[in-house]
Parts: structure tokens; C-alpha cells; sequence
């Protein structure tokens, strides 16, 4: 049932991808909203209790349903996974943002690829060349669909019915809500951070490790190992190192924000990115995604064939 819940997902979701402002993710953004104006300090130790209220709650209630659903018939326990890993799953809307950047470029059209990428990120990058525009739309792609995806896969396998999806895709969105940099680690949103980071430890790196062997290995992995430490948000730095030295292009460095330089180390090994790294960024995407559903065939094999 898991393997056939995430197929039949993934192919909903190419077909007709949500919006990522559409109507659930307006519900689930004033929920977590109004979670954080009950709680007026603003206190790290309110930030881990509001934390604990709403991931552990939403990973309960959707277990629950699961069993339930089974209990009255498994095709209602199968359609109500499909439904949440749908609601779960972002790859398709952010693979047609990264690809209406790279067509801009390569039509060479830089600012209205520089609009296309600051919809996507909610960041402006006034200044910022083809080349740097080209990088950012490959580190944002990188971590991302390990973040809409891969992430999503590993934990809804890992965990009963949908629960480890929802808390997944719950835990990143408080992250992302609570955790902003007005926020910083010392306040509300600092327990989301470092929740999420511990969320992320083993996917983010099963991801690396799948875009190393799509890629050059050597290369990502020595990205990975020597890199990847030295910046702050550990999950994304993994993800955008292996991911840089998998295609031979280099990430990370200075980029144009809101006005500014904002200084950032190294990431990846090679050449400027450019349109062509953007496409085999494509390329490895796709391709580390037909490996995880394949290890999960036979996964799934294995557990018919044991009956």
C-alpha cells in the first residue's frame, strides 16, 4: 500500500499540482498563525511548547484516521494516505519555477529570470547576474525537492499511514513560519530550527547520498565532508554541497539580497553556473527520484514475496 500510495501521489501531483498559496496551505498558515498569537512573550520556552502542541498532535490525529479508515476498509485507509501525501508533496510547483527561470536565461531574458527567482525564494536580488541567478535557482532546487520530496518519502515510509509526512511537511512549515531571521534562535521560532535540523539529520543525508551517486561521487563527497561544515544551517549546506559537486558547478559564494552583498563560503567544486548545469540539475532531480522509488520496489517486493 505505501509504495502504490506514493505512486498514485506523485502522478496526482505532476497532473495537477497545488498552489502554493492555495486554499489548504491558507488554512494550515492561519492555524499556525494563531498558535503563535496565543503566546504573547514570544519566549524559546513558549516557541517548544506551541512546537509540541501542533507536530506530535498533527502526527497522532493523522495516524489515527489512518486506522480507523483501515478498520472500515483498506481502500479508505489507501485513498486517505493518497489524499495527504498529495496535500504533503510540493515538487511539481517548485520544478515549474526553476524551469521558468531556466528558460528566461537561456532565451536570455536575466531580469525576468531575476523576477521568476525572487517569487520563488521572497527575496530580491537587485544586481545579480545570469550567472548568479542560475546558482541561486540550483542551490534553492537542491533543497527543495529534498524538502517537498525526498523528505517527505523517507518519513512517510518510515512511520504508520501519513503521520510521518504530515509531521514532516508541519515541522518545516513551523520552521519556515516561526523561525524567521527577526525570530533568531534565542526566541520563539528557535526550537522549530533546531527541530527541523534534527528532523533533517538522516534524510538530508540519504538525499546527499543519492545525489552523489547520480553525479560524481568523488566530487560530493569530498564537498560534502569538507564544505558542508561551515555553514550555519547544516541540512541545506549538505544538500547544496553534494548537490554542487555531483553536477561540477560551484555554489554558495556572495549573492545580491535586498539590496546588499550578502558574504556566503563555498559550496560545490567546478565551473560558473550557468543554463547547462541548470539542466543536468534537472537531470539529477529525475534521476534520484526513479533510484528512491526503485530501492522502494524492492522493498515492497521483498515484504510480497515474505507473505
Amino acid at each position: 500500500m505505501t509504495f502504490f500510495s506514493l505512486i498514485l501521489a506523485l502522478v496526482l501531483e505532476q497532473l495537477r499540482p497545488l498552489p502554493a498559496r492555495g486554499w489548504t496551505v491558507r488554512v494550515v498558515r492561519g492555524v499556525v498563525g494563531g498558535m503563535r498569537g496565543r503566546f504573547e512573550g514570544g519566549s524559546a520556552a513558549q516557541g517548544r511548547l506551541a512546537w509540541l502542541l501542533l507536530v506530535p498532535a498533527a502526527g497522532f490525529a493523522s495516524a489515527l484516521a489512518f486506522w480507523l479508515l483501515w478498520e472500515m476498509h483498506p481502500a479508505l485507509a489507501f485513498l486517505f494516505n493518497v489524499v495527504a501525501l498529495y496535500l504533503c508533496i510540493g515538487f511539481r510547483h517548485d520544478t515549474r519555477f526553476f524551469s521558468a527561470i531556466h528558460m528566461a536565461l537561456r532565451l536570455g531574458e536575466p531580469e525576468g529570470a531575476r523576477s521568476l527567482l525572487e517569487d520563488w525564494r521572497g527575496t530580491r536580488h537587485e544586481g545579480a547576474s545570469a550567472s548568479e541567478i542560475a546558482r541561486l535557482a540550483i542551490e534553492e532546487a537542491l533543497v527543495v525537492s529534498h524538502r517537498r520530496l525526498f523528505g517527505v518519502m523517507f518519513w512517510f515510509v518510515l512511520l504508520p499511514g501519513p503521520s510521518g509526512a504530515v509531521m514532516y511537511r508541519l515541522a518545516g512549515l513551523l520552521a519556515e513560519e516561526w523561525g524567521r531571521p527577526d525570530g533568531g534562535d534565542a526566541g520563539f521560532g528557535g526550537f522549530a530550527l533546531r527541530a527541523r535540523e534534527a528532523i533533517e539529520w538522516l534524510p538530508a543525508r540519504i538525499t546527499a547520498i543519492v545525489f552523489s551517486i547520480m553525479g560524481n561521487f568523488e566530487d560530493a563527497i569530498y564537498c560534502w565532508r569538507s564544505q558542508a561544515v561551515l555553514w550555519p544551517e547544516r541540512s541545506s549546506a549538505i544538500l547544496i554541497a553534494s548537490g554542487g559537486g555531483a553536477l561540477g558547478v560551484r555554489l554558495g559564494m556572495p549573492v545580491h539580497v535586498a539590496g546588499g552583498i550578502v558574504d556566503r563560503l563555498e559550496l560545490g567544486l567546478g565551473s560558473e553556473a550557468g543554463v547547462d548545469h541548470m539542466q543536468n540539475t534537472v537531470s539529477l532531480l529525475w534521476r534520484a527520484l526513479f533510484v528512491c522509488l526503485f530501492l522502494l520496489f524492492l522493498l515492497a517486493a521483498a515484504g510480497w514475496v515474505g507473505r
